[in-house]
């Protein structure tokens, strides 16, 4: 028996511009439970509409788009987005609460009683490595980049969603902090048995931290599958963005010290 995909996109289109602009062309992706699939594109290959469609942040035009078996159309907006968990490019805090207000402010919402909430907070504070006494009542102006995401990390798994979007979470960090940060982010999709769908630009990153790799340029997918998998298209830009990785790595190799020395 088929098991239902927890995120499907059937033949979804999505035109902007007066139909001028064409963001999102006949698209069909599936994301299965447990999943990590990244999305990987240029600028304007319309990867991040495809994410916001799935929440209905924005409302596509053509084809059929399902969450946890349910068409997303027939779902309140509202209540889809407290049902999934939603991580910005730049943290998207709230920058007038403090940390443990951002982060259980979807609790709040959904009416958990206070003393929960104050719990839910600690422990995620706790999972995402942010000392409890020392940043809970921080506003996030006085937090460093790689601690405002992973404030934005714990506020998305906040509500305990089956299902995270992330819009490239970690392209603003310094190399460092999201080397750190998307090992550990990966951590927690294993240890929680998330969903979780990624947008990234960067090939390395995808490979590194997905299960599957859905290649997008100009609205279209052009391949998606494994790494090996990917290997074998026929399409040049695939072939291009595989070869990304491999050359950074030789230049690497021919740089640094053999004994890897600093």
């Amino acid at each position: 028996m088929p098991v239902t995909p927890l995120i499907a996109y059937v033949h979804v289109g999505k035109s902007f511009d007066g139909g001028r602009v064409v963001a999102v062309d006949d698209v069909s992706l599936e994301v299965a439970e447990g999943e990590f699939v990244a999305v990987v594109g240029g600028s304007g290959s319309g990867k991040t509409t495809l994410l916001r469609l799935a929440n209905r942040l924005i409302e596509a035009d053509r084809g059929r788009i399902a969450v946890e078996g349910e068409d997303v159309s027939r779902i309140d907006p509202i209540l889809l987005r407290r049902r999934i968990g939603y991580v910005f490019q730049s943290g998207g805090l709230f920058p007038h609460l403090s940390v443990a207000a951002n982060i259980g402010i979807t609790p709040s919402l959904l009416g958990w009683p206070q003393a929960e909430i104050a719990k839910r907070v600690d422990d995620l504070l706790d999972l995402v490595r942010l000392d409890r006494a020392q940043y809970r009542e921080r506003l996030p102006h006085e937090l460093s980049g790689g601690q405002r995401q992973r404030v934005g990390v714990a506020r998305a798994l906040a509500a305990r969603p089956r299902i995270v979007l992330m819009d490239e979470p970690f392209g603003a960090l310094d190399p460092l902090t999201r080397d750190a940060l998307g090992e550990d982010y990966r951590a927690l999709h294993r240890e929680l048995g998330l969903t979780t769908v990624m947008i990234t630009h960067d090939m390395t990153e995808a490979i590194l931290l997905a299960d599957r790799v859905a290649v997008m340029r100009s609205g279209r997918l052009l391949a998606e599958g494994t790494p090996a998998e990917l290997s074998t298209s026929a399409d040049a830009y695939v072939g291009e963005l595989l070869r990304t990785p491999r050359r950074q790595a030789e230049r690497l190799g021919a740089l640094l010290p053999r004994d890897g020395a600093a």
